[in-house]
């Protein structure tokens, strides 16, 4: 880690690992969700995503913003040799994070009731969101950490404590929401009122949440200090000629974050007014009974599915972020537009034909894994598999305008999205009476918006032009055949075999299908597979059969 500088290490493996992290640990979501989601039912999902809304909105406020700042600023440091500086913004960053995550964890914490009611209007959601309340101070401390490693140009330890930060989620969420659903059917049955039951299965769900974030902290607590001898070992190479005072840091880091809060938030807040607004029209359509239900299926089947490709996409926005501060940094604006070249091409070879197969097996996929209504979800997935496309670019390309320190951007194209996407929402569900499917169209328009406007805004300030036929087209093509095949291998087999076969066999044959026709049509190249984790195997396989 000391004997070489972000600038120079490669960014595809760092976000090649963090997306590997990503992936699994959403994975492990999706296999805790299963038992939690069929043990509190849909309604219980609506509960546990209405906390779930406040939580990320109260979260981002305090302290999502600060890995992304502090690798930035780390990173611009150590490019420059200035590793006594970097330091102090790390310990700068610590007690900001402190007394940010304290302050939302004291309002949360003391205003679950009004929160949970007048914003979501599910006011039995204040239960679980009263659990979540001291991890925002944990996540805060957790990301500050996380910054400073990535900044210093690794992954591993943001990576590693991921996984050990899920799997111990999943682990409390499941066996605490069983227990406390059956707690809250015991309330339910003195009190006489059925949401007590999905209330408290909720709330047991989100102490997961909490109880991985403390052994996630724990895991980068550790690492530090096994690391902390090359840390000192780089310290004592520092070459700066002053050391930051700490209200300069300050100075420093709330201007760095509040462009990306802003932008973090207006980007994020549509999930809350989403649900407030929907639950506000389903309270006037009379249908206040089955509205945690509807949300349930949608945040617990629809949303759980399409999320775990965008993980992809926060990887490399991660691991871009202090990569493309030293390129800008060091006045290098042509390693940067081939760093943000690899990226989307990156994330659309993976996006893309994960959209197709959402849309393709979406059906199959939500009857294995989840009990409960299935018509409806596997609807949203046709309807919306392409959201998963739009996330994943507009994600990444608001990363990238961050790293090249076009921090307001984002927030001036996230509003103008923003404004689309309310209006259709209201459109959609308050005029045409669409529910779940218009907040599935308003969402596709506002992640199609902020794609194009990220897009012209990277190619005013980096001056950049988009390969399209090997960015784009090539994966499209690739994934249109495979998901032919894909479909038919399916159909076929689902009339012979069960669908946990069918599902799993044709999932792995359109695997080969799409990744052999994009070698045969020049999709990817040899020196940009070897830069993969495990990219040299695949070349070697590639290889073997004169793919390449």
């Amino acid at each position: 880690m000391s004997d070489r500088r972000p600038q120079n290490s490669n960014f595809i493996v760092q976000g090649g690992i963090l997306a590997a992290a990503g992936i699994i640990s959403r994975i492990i979501g999706f296999i805790y969700r299963i038992p939690l989601q069929n043990t509190i039912g849909d309604a219980g999902m609506g509960y546990y995503s209405a906390a779930f809304q406040i939580y990320s909105i109260m979260l981002i406020i305090s302290s999502y913003s600060l890995p992304v700042a502090v690798s930035k600023l780390v990173a611009a440091r150590a490019a420059k040799g200035q590793y006594r500086n970097a330091r102090r913004f790390f310990h700068g960053a610590l007690l900001f994070a402190t007394l940010t995550g304290g302050a939302t964890c004291f309002v949360v914490l003391f205003g679950a009731d009004k929160l949970a009611g007048d914003i979501m209007s599910m006011p039995r959601s204040a239960i679980a969101l009263r659990m979540l309340a001291p991890t925002l101070l944990i996540v805060a401390l957790m990301g500050v950490i996380r910054g400073y490693f990535q900044g210093l140009g690794t992954m591993v330890p943001t990576a590693f404590s991921q996984l050990v930060e899920q799997i111990v989620n999943a682990v409390v969420s499941v066996v605490a929401g069983v227990y406390l659903f059956e707690y809250g059917t015991k309330v339910a049955k003195l009190l006489r009122d059925d949401d007590f039951a999905p209330a408290w299965g909720a709330a047991g769900g989100t102490i997961g949440t909490g109880a991985g974030a403390l052994c996630g902290l724990f895991v980068l607590l550790i690492m530090f200090l096994v690391h902390k001898r090359m840390i000192k070992r780089d310290l004592v190479r520092d070459n700066a000629k002053f050391v930051d005072t700490y209200g300069r840091i300050f100075s420093v880091l709330i201007i760095t974050v509040l462009p990306v809060i802003l932008s973090t938030t207006i980007y994020n807040i549509s999930d809350v007014l989403d649900q407030g607004l929907f639950n506000y029209v389903m309270d006037k359509k009379g249908l206040s009974a089955i509205k945690a239900e509807y949300w349930g299926i949608y945040a617990g089947k629809y949303r759980v599915l399409t999320n775990v490709p965008i993980a992809l996409a926060n990887a490399l926005c991660s691991s871009m972020m202090p990569s493309l501060a030293a390129c800008i940094e060091n006045k290098d604006r042509r390693l940067a537009r081939h760093k943000v070249a690899i990226g989307i091409r990156f994330v659309m070879i993976i996006s893309i034909p994960c959209a197709v197969a959402l849309a393709i097996l979406g059906r199959p996929l939500i009857s294995l894994m989840f009990t409960g209504e299935v018509d409806i979800p596997a609807t949203l997935l046709r309807m919306g598999s392409a959201s998963v496309i739009f996330y994943s670019l507009s994600t990444l390309s608001n990363g990238i305008l961050q790293g090249i320190d076009k921090m307001n951007v984002p927030v001036r194209n996230a509003a103008i999205a923003l404004v689309l996407h309310l209006g259709v929402l209201y459109l959609t569900i308050g005029v045409l009476d669409w529910k779940l499917y218009g907040v599935v169209i308003s969402c596709m328009a506002f992640g199609l918006l902020m794609c194009i406007l990220n897009w012209i805004s990277i190619a005013k300030y980096l001056r950049y032009h988009q390969e399209m036929i090997r960015t784009f087209v090539i994966p499209l093509i690739s994934s249109a055949v495979m998901g032919g095949i894909v479909w038919l291998m399916y159909v076929i087999m689902s009339r012979s075999s069960g669908e946990l076969v069918s599902v799993c066999i044709s999932s792995l044959v359109g695997v080969i299908v799409y990744f052999f026709l994009l070698l045969l049509l020049r999709g990817v190249r040899e020196k940009e597979l070897r830069s993969l984790p495990g990219g040299r195997v695949v070349v070697a396989i590639a290889k073997l059969f004169r793919l390449m």
